[in-house]
């Protein structure tokens, strides 16, 4: 498996439906195959919805598209926040939070520096030390970076647990907020609910979460699988 980190450079594809994408990304170091430090890299894959700007780790493999190239085939998504200031000032001036737009975010890196990020997660109210920003809007950008915390904290938490990044859209676009606690209290709720993910899928999360051999669910999910299993053999 192959390691890639760098910036998000532009978006070239997106599928809402099941987040695939073609991406381009500016690679950290030399990491491109055969490639010069400067070369952009090409990336296909699932993903969560991005914007210019974000800096991703991926891990996957190099593949040689007939047609397009050289492509970096991603399997896990890491969303990493940038720790200088020029990296800042891009990330909060993607459009990511909403209310930031690129003037603000110069405004807000300005006031604070490279602890822009640390004061919109932790003091959402120094925001009114910058120009322009009141009250309704210091609360408006503190959530919307709570929103986004929430869905990275999710995507992390699910990617720890061996989820592909495609299964955790899919996750997600059916829980939202909730996803944590329906993985964590009950993994084969998704077999019932998300199209695409069965018995045997919901038990590989269930054991990397530490569920019991014997819990209910399981018990209860298994015959149900194991009924489907009889009735599709023409058992019935």
């Amino acid at each position: 498996m192959d390691t890639l980190t760098g910036s998000v450079e532009r978006i070239t594809y997106y599928n809402p439906e099941n987040g695939y994408s073609v991406i381009r990304i500016q690679p950290d170091q030399h990491q491109v195959p055969g490639g010069a430090r400067e070369d952009l890299a090409t990336v296909v894959g699932n993903l969560p919805e991005l914007s210019p700007g974000e800096h991703l780790r991926l891990t996957g493999s190099w593949k040689n598209h007939p047609k397009h190239g050289l492509q970096f085939q991603t399997e896990t998504c890491e969303q990493i926040l940038p720790a200088t200031v020029a990296g800042m000032r891009r990330y909060l001036g993607s459009g990511l939070i909403k209310g930031i737009g690129p003037r603000l975010a110069e405004r807000i890196v300005d006031q604070f520096g490279d602890q822009a990020l640390e004061v919109i997660e932790l003091q959402p109210e120094r925001l009114l030390e910058v120009p322009d920003i009141g009250p309704k809007r210091s609360q408006s950008i503190a959530s919307a970076w709570e929103e986004q915390k929430q869905v990275k904290d999710i995507m992390i938490f699910l990617h720890s647990h061996d989820v592909s990044t495609n299964l955790a859209i899919k996750i997600y676009k059916q829980y939202g907020d909730q996803s944590l606690q329906v993985v964590q209290s009950d993994p084969y709720r998704m077999a019932r609910d998300i199209f695409g993910v069965g018995f045997k899928t919901a038990d590989r999360i269930a054991r990397s979460l530490g569920l019991a051999h014997d819990h209910p669910s399981r018990i209860e999910a298994g015959l149900i699988y194991a009924l489907n299993e009889m009735i599709n053999e023409g058992h019935v």
